[in-house]
């Protein structure tokens, strides 16, 4: 729980990838935090707050990042939320810059851009214990000498040491702010700065300090002039001339903030790093040997993803069948109390109880993907998986990183768009959010097993339905890899850029910090998502029961007691008085009057209204309304179709009943009038439909607030124009060729 103490002081912590950044945030915050998005881009934000005697301070943990320069927006974050260019985001009064102390040197490339700002500072030495081990020795006093006086703290935040003096460093900092010491910038650097900030001044615009001067100077492709108003068309003619006096003094003008600033560390750096005088061999690299071999280290990838996917696809079940009779159980023992109030009634137990149910239901497979990805990520495998993988998903523009995301949303789409956040490219990451629905879920398994039960194996026999089923299952990435090349080529217009990544060392996950990953994740998810979700089971339930005029259930009555007696051979009178003590003839009733009054829904009659454009796949009206019925998941169109066929709800895929009926079932009007409505290019045609349309409101609602409207609601559109089109295509040709 968040305390309401007011926090004094704002801390931003930053680092490289892997330096155990979130393992120190944990550590000062534990379950003091919050999760969230940046205004306007997808990156997240995570925050929260600790107290040390007497004094709160509130603690924001940036994306992990290796330098400052940046140039799209998701990028810029780590230097919004240093120079207070972040909205509800105040500048920090104190900066905590973690370092791997194994790889000191390079990772006080980001502190010394860092320092340049003019911040007070705190440098954290992390795996202190790692640097031991390899024989390091850093002398921390003459470090912290060098860097102006700042406080150098060693930490080991796995195990938690260091914590306490960290704490002390951060109030006292913030009590007397010390600001770290700069580099000494060549003439030709200041040259270059002061025509930008000249050109800056000519078109009147707000000034940028020296910092930003620098950026502009050094970085490729910076959005700060864009950012302050500088005209685009004269921008490249500004950085022309500006980096012309780097051209003049020797230096390549995109090397030159490398070069300078690594000379500078370089020197700053020597005796107080001390290294062995033989390296000492380190266990990471005959690991590696074997983890990142061609052969042996694909198949134990192969073998723990076939964990993961098990564990998901498998290991939740239990879970989700005691939330799903959890739900069930609540919504009989409500019931009875509003029998007086149908309406109420169905509102509280299959809009409100079922709403909630259909959110929770996902929380055991989100809880578990993520159990896994925190172990795969703190171990340090998920380097090596990415490294592994990224051959595979480079041609299309994504990476390794994208693969575990990809098979997670076989199991649900939810944990595997959620699980996009491992990865840092953010135009990778859209792309693979939009393409994650494709993937064929286990929601999607009913509807092929109903379909090829009832269609496929009675003609063609179990190894045809084998291959069947197989192939609903792959349809999805067959398409959605070369989706994704076309996304990242013509709409997102992505550049080549090659994958940089680094192979943290081997450690052992702090089981703390997994859990605080899953109730995160968890708590986010039922937040969020799960109140769209929920809004969307209310309005689909008010879809389906309204309008209910009062003279249907009269009518629809009569009409099944005329047609039972004429079908018993029996009086109307007869079954009139029967239906007074034959429960079973009570439920074939509710059956029948359920049908109706979905039939004469506003989702009923919509579904009639549009069933015209589904027609050239061979749906009737019944299917229509059923894959509508589906969308907040898509079994749902079993529960449907069964009571459209006045068999009930109480029906599964394996439901002989539903299987018989379907397959008895005849156009009743039209040019097919009199004609079976199931057939084999029917079933194959609602598989392909399912299988590539995003028939689900929940993975919807996760990704739109993953990246936003726009892209959820662009991509649900386009996910039904392409199978509408692939359904048709099916269909069409499954008649032209005779399939029956």
């Amino acid at each position: 729980m968040i305390t309401q103490e007011k926090a004094l002081y704002n801390i931003v912590i930053i680092g490289n990838p892997n330096t155990g950044k979130s393992t120190l945030f944990n550590r000062l915050t534990g379950v003091r935090q919050r999760t969230g998005n940046y205004p306007g881009v997808t990156v997240e934000k995570k925050s929260g707050e600790f107290s040390f005697e007497g004094t709160s301070f509130n603690v924001t943990d940036v994306p992990g990042t290796y330098s400052l320069a940046a140039s799209s927006s998701d990028e810029r974050i780590a230097v919004d939320a240093l120079t207070g260019h972040i909205p509800g985001l105040a500048r920090p009064d104190c900066v905590i810059c973690v370092a791997d102390a194994t790889n000191l040197v390079r990772n006080l490339f980001l502190f010394s851009q860092i320092a340049d700002i003019s911040i007070p500072t705190i440098l954290v030495l992390n795996m202190m214990d790692a640097a031991g081990d390899q024989g390091l020795k850093i002398d921390t006093a003459l470090l912290s000498e060098r860097l102006g006086g700042i406080p150098v703290i060693p930490v080991v935040a796995r195990k938690g040491t260091g914590i306490d003096d960290l704490k002390k460093s951060i109030k006292g900092i913030c009590s007397h702010p010390v600001i770290p010491a700069q580099i000494v910038w060549p003439d030709c650097v200041n040259i270059a700065s002061d025509v930008v900030a000249k050109q800056i001044a000519q078109h009147s615009l707000p000034a940028l300090s020296p910092s930003e001067l620098r950026r502009v100077v050094f970085d490729s492709g910076s959005s700060i002039l864009d950012r302050a108003g500088f005209p685009p068309a004269e921008k490249q003619k500004c950085l022309d001339n500006a980096r012309a006096s780097l051209v003049h003094a020797g230096y390549n003008p995109l090397a030159t903030e490398a070069l300078i600033r690594y000379e500078h560390l370089n020197a700053l750096t020597r005796d107080a790093i001390i290294h062995p005088e033989e390296p000492v061999a380190q266990k990471s690299e005959s690991i590696d040997r074997l983890l990142t071999h061609r052969v042996w280290g694909l198949l134990i990838f192969i073998g723990m993803m076939y964990l993961v996917f098990q564990s998901i696809y498998s290991w939740a079940g239990p879970l989700m069948d005691v939330i799903d009779a959890g739900t069930g159980w609540v919504s009989a023992q409500v019931a009875p109390f509003l029998d007086q109030t149908p309406a109420l009634q169905s509102l509280v137990t299959n809009g409100i109880i079922g709403g909630v149910g259909s959110v929770l239901i996902f929380l055991p497979q989100i809880l578990i993907l993520f159990f896994f990805i925190s172990l795969l990520e703190d171990t340090g495998y998920m380097a090596r998986a990415a490294f592994l993988m990224d051959k595979l998903f480079s041609w299309c523009g994504l990476n390794g990183r994208c693969f575990v995301p990809l098979l997670s949303s076989y199991a649900c789409a939810i944990p595997g768009i959620l699980s996009t956040r491992t990865i840092e490219d953010p135009k990778a990451r859209l792309t693979t959010i939009l393409i994650a629905p494709l993937m064929s879920c286990s929601a999607r398994l009913p509807v092929y097993v109903l379909l090829i039960g009832a269609f496929v194996e009675p003609v063609y026999g179990p190894t045809w339905a084998a291959l069947t089923l197989f192939a609903m299952h792959f349809i999805g990435i067959l398409i959605a890899l070369p989706l994704a090349f076309l996304l990242n080529k013509f709409v997102l217009k992505t550049p080549p850029q090659p994958f940089v990544l680094e192979l943290p060392p081997y450690r052992l996950p702090r089981m703390m910090d997994v859990i605080l990953r899953m109730w995160e994740r968890g708590k986010e998810f039922l937040i969020r998502a799960g109140t769209i979700i929920f809004a969307f089971a209310i309005i689909l339930w008010a879809l389906l029961y309204f309008p209910r005029p009062e003279n249907v259930a009269q009518t629809q009555r009569t009409t099944f007691v005329e047609e039972y007696a004429a079908s018993e051979n029996i009086s109307p009178a007869e079954v009139t008085l029967k239906l007074s003590d034959d429960t079973d003839l009570q439920a074939r009733l509710e059956a029948h009057l359920a049908s109706a009054y979905i039939e004469q829904s506003y989702l009923g009659r919509f579904g009639k209204f549009v069933q015209p454009v589904f027609a050239p796949a061979g749906f009737d009206w019944k299917i229509t309304v059923g894959v509508l019925a589906s969308f907040p998941a898509r079994e749902v169109i079993i529960a449907t179709l069964g009571i459209i066929y006045n068999l009930g709800d109480d029906i599964n895929e394996e439901s002989q009943d539903l299987r018989y009926t379907m397959s008895n079932e005849v156009w009743k009007s039209g040019p097919h009038k009199g004609e079976p409505v199931f057939n084999i290019p029917v079933a194959l045609s609602i598989m392909v439909f399912f299988a590539l349309c995003m028939q689900c409101g929940a993975t919807i609602a996760v990704m739109a607030r993953e990246s936003n409207w726009k892209w959820a609601a662009a991509a649900f559109c386009f996910n039904t124009a392409l199978a509408w089109v692939c359904a048709v295509a099916v269909y069409q040709i499954g008649m032209a060729i005779g399939l029956s």
